[in-house]
């Protein structure tokens, strides 16, 4: 045991030794050119390396280096710059005095990708005579370090026209073998416009065929995004997926794709071409898509108006000049997209079997296909997109078959004061993918039945039948309302204008009555105003003939007024003073015929006239 502790002891001081010996024999200020030369060989960048450079023996050996920077040809800034970095070097090309660098970490870098970074020609460069295209450094870019490490950095992404986008608390690790296998692990934070991205990736890639062709296996892609103007609880998920680039025909692909989203999920795949005008190809499939949980959209049990948003704030309002409003983003991108949905809730309704089918160019898209079940009902939508405008354009062809009518109407933020089950065919158009949109500035017509319909709050049986009883006791009506009697089946045209809902022709019936109304609602101003002719055609009991003439005569109902508060007017008084008017005519007239005196006659004809 002594023998062995001994022998321990000396390799130990032997490689101590001779790595002191090393260190102080080897001055790492030797390889500054080589270095410098070589990264401006294998990528036309020139590196620079400020102070001397200094050994670090312990863990691992290497070399500390001060401010360093790494600056494209004709670039006004450097692509990546450093106040600190370091180089891992392998032990045994030291002693032949060659450098092998093995690991490469950066502390507190800043990496630019912005145009002020990018390479180009000097401006007094000579054009070149052949025309051709200079050929970037990125083009032929090789890394062969095994390892890069880069810490506690900074990202600064900027496009040739717009803002920048800062990456901060960026750490990455690289490592490849040499068939150029590389292992990523990333994690960053984004910040703009008051949000915060949180994102975390662990992938394989393929760097074989760089910068040809770049394919990569994403085991993990964890993100969690909160900030103004999104649900308190924020968006986070994961995604995986396996992801290829092609540079010659600038097309990607994204395969085996599964993503998640809050309770959400989501497969599928993607595909297309980032040129000049990029193509975009989705065809998706979710078993489960909550709306209302993306959009922070909480459902509560009563029956106003219930959906309220959910939001850590409103969103921020952006400082920007802009002289003229610019069409969607979407108009500069064709393609198209299939998705199918088992389940998706949207603003407190349930959908079945959801089909949608998107495809279009130059930012015309035709929606060949949204169809779905709710409920006992189904509904589809055709229609077409227009995104060449600030305000995407719509037109649809809704076609509805049994859509309970309550959830549908606290959907679109109505009272939810109606029930039944609609049926609709009509033809709408506006700007807008919204609901505020939909009632404030769409147009269209359509028409409507709604059968099993109970309006709350509002028996029009009872309400006429009360007002008689009150005005004459020759007639009552029952005292207790048989079971299902008020149950409605309403047909009926409207039209809607900017918020203006306008009913030419409204008429319901029940086993007790049947009316028909004109009028309109204002779904801006929140305010009503509907003149309905309403005949109570059973329930009543008394006077024989004024029983028939109220079976037989419309009674006036106008309901005018705001939502909260509901004015009504019923008109009984006329129908009853035309029935008295009636009978007294009816009574002159047998009295009349009774006596033969002229001159009376004369008088009771005139009094029968006036009457």
């Amino acid at each position: 045991m002594k023998r062995f502790i001994t022998t321990l002891a000396i390799l130990l001081v032997v490689v101590v030794a001779g790595m002191t010996a090393l260190v102080l024999l080897v001055n790492p200020n030797d390889f500054r050119a080589y270095m410098v030369q070589q990264v401006e060989q294998r990528s036309g960048y020139r590196l620079a390396l400020d102070g001397n450079l200094r050994w670090h023996v312990w863990p691992q050996l290497s070399i500390l280096s001060g401010q360093m920077s790494l600056t494209a040809p004709g670039a006004q800034q450097p692509v990546v710059s450093a106040s600190n970095m370091r180089l891992d070097v392998k032990l045994l090309p030291l002693l032949s005095h060659q450098l092998a660098v093995k690991q490469v970490l950066l502390d507190g870098a800043v990496v630019r990708l912005t145009p002020g970074s990018t390479a180009r020609q000097p401006d007094n460069a000579p054009p070149d005579p052949t025309n051709a295209a200079p050929s970037l450094p990125a083009q032929r870019w090789t890394f062969d370090i095994d390892n890069l490490r880069v810490s506690n950095s900074l990202l600064i992404w900027q496009q040739s026209v717009g803002k920048e986008l800062n990456v901060r608390d960026l750490n990455l690790q690289l490592t490849q073998n040499r068939q150029r296998q590389a292992h990523l692990e990333l994690s960053s934070r984004i910040s703009r416009d008051q949000r915060e991205l949180l994102m975390n990736l662990n992938a394989d890639v393929n760097l074989s065929r760089y910068p040809q062709h770049l394919s990569a296996q994403i085991q993990q892609l964890d993100y969690q995004l909160s900030g103004a103007d999104l649900p308190k609880e924020g968006l986070k998920g994961q995604a995986k997926m396996q992801a290829g680039w092609s540079s010659n025909q600038a097309a990607f692909s994204l395969k085996n794709l599964s993503l998640s989203a809050n309770d959400s999920e989501m497969t599928g795949s993607a595909s297309g071409t980032l040129g000049l005008r990029p193509e975009v190809n989705l065809d998706l499939h979710s078993t489960m898509l909550n709306m209302d949980s993306l959009l922070g959209l909480k459902i509560s049990g009563s029956d106003d108006l219930s959906l309220q948003a959910q939001r850590s704030g409103p969103a921020p309002v952006i400082a920007v000049a802009q002289p003229e409003e610019q069409p969607s983003v979407l108009s500069g991108i064709d393609g198209q997209l299939s998705l199918s949905v088992d389940k998706l809730r949207w603003r407190g309704m349930d959908f079945d079997r959801l089909m949608m089918k998107l495809s279009g160019r130059d930012g015309q898209f035709a929606l060949s296909t949204l169809r779905g079940d709710i409920g006992n009902g189904n509904f589809s939508l055709p229609g077409a997109l227009d995104f060449r405008h600030p305000q995407t354009r719509l037109t649809l062809q809704p076609v509805l078959q049994n859509i309970a009518i309550a959830p549908l109407m606290k959907a679109f933020e109505l009272p939810a004061t109606l029930s039944g089950d609609l049926s609709l065919t009509g033809n709408f158009s506006g700007a807008g993918l919204n609901v505020p949109a939909f009632k404030q500035v769409w147009q269209g017509d359509a028409a409507l039945n709604l059968s099993n319909a109970n309006i709350a709050g509002l028996n029009l049986q009872r309400m006429i039948q009360r007002a008689v009883e009150n005005s004459s006791a020759r007639v009552h009506g029952p005292a207790k309302q048989a079971a299902g009697s008020d149950m409605q089946q309403i047909t009926g045209k409207f039209t809607l204008n900017n918020g203006l809902v306008n009913f030419a022709e409204l008429n319901g019936q029940s086993s007790m009555l049947n009316y028909h109304g004109q009028g309109s609602v204002n779904m801006v101003s929140q305010q009503a105003d509907i003149l309905f002719g309403v005949t109570v055609t059973q329930g009543w009991q008394g006077d024989d003939e004024l029983v028939q003439r109220l079976k037989q005569t419309p009674v006036p109902l106008r309901i005018y007024g705001p939502w909260s508060g509901l004015n009504y007017g019923l008109q009984v008084d006329s129908v009853l003073r035309q029935q008295l008017q009636d009978e007294a005519r009816k009574r002159l007239k047998q009295w009349s015929d009774r006596n033969t005196d002229s001159s009376r006659n004369g008088s009771v004809q005139k009094l029968m006239k006036d009457l």
